[in-house]
This record gives structure tokens, sequence and C-alpha cells, in this order.
């Protein structure tokens, strides 16, 4: 299985705010110049962590985005069920034929299932705490 980037760069811009000093605001464009990514797709993945609670943003003059809870509050498996849609494979009828006899769903669900639980186990908190090799990849003092 892998990520789609949306979740990917949704997962890497808290990271990112999870470094910095906790009443430090950061900005969008800030995000995308340290990981080289679209501000178009940025502002959306943003757009999607704020509406969920996981970012703050503030606008005007000194706005800014920063994390919406403190990071030892944010798991992992909640930002990806969040960002990523986790339907791996299209079971609908007019999909598949064997949908009725297919046992392949339920297994694969409690994959996804797993998967997930395995990544409730950790929070932003567990990535960034003392994490020295992080930060000075990222250049945050």
């Amino acid at each position: 299985m892998q990520l789609t980037s949306f979740t990917d760069f949704g997962l890497r811009a808290l990271i990112y705010m999870a470094s910095l000093p906790p009443d430090k605001m950061t900005s969008i464009t800030e995000v995308t110049q340290v990981y080289g990514v679209s501000r178009n797709h940025m502002v959306k993945i943003i757009n999607q962590l704020s509406r969920a609670g996981f970012v703050t943003a503030v606008r005007g003059k000194n706005g800014g985005i920063r994390l919406g809870r403190p990071a030892k509050m944010i798991r992992i498996g909640d930002v990806v069920r969040e960002l990523e849609p986790l339907s791996l494979v299209n079971c609908t009828q007019e999909f598949c034929h064997i949908t009725p006899a297919c046992r392949l769903k339920s297994v694969l669900q409690k994959a996804i299932a797993a998967f997930l639980a395995e990544l409730d186990n950790c929070t932003l908190a567990e990535l960034i705490d003392e994490n020295q090799p992080l930060y000075k990849l990222l250049l945050v003092e």
C-alpha cells in the first residue's frame, strides 16, 4: 500500500509544524519551500487539516498556521484516516462481477484496520521529540 502524495505531504507539514516552538506560527509558503511541493497542493492539504482540527490557521497580517492541538494528542492513524482514501479496491457490482462471492474485500478491510491500529500507536510527538537530525534537516532552531 502506498499513501497518496496528499497524505504524505500532510504528514510532512504536521512534522514541520511540530518541530517549531509551540508559539511560533509558520506559513503555507514556508512549508512548501521546505518540501518543494506546489503551493496550491499544500493549500488544499492545510485546509483539510484545519477543518479536522489538526492545524489552526489564522488570517491577517500576523497570521499563519500552527498545530491545532499538542503533538502528543495527534495520532498518526487519525491523520491518515482524515487524508487518505482508504478504499483499496472497487467492489461495486458495476465494476466487479464477482463481488457477491468475493472474500477479498473483508481481508483487505482487516489489513487496513491492522495498518491503522499500528499507526494509532504513534503520535506526532514521537516522530519529532529529541530528533536532532530532523531538526537539522528542517533547519529548525
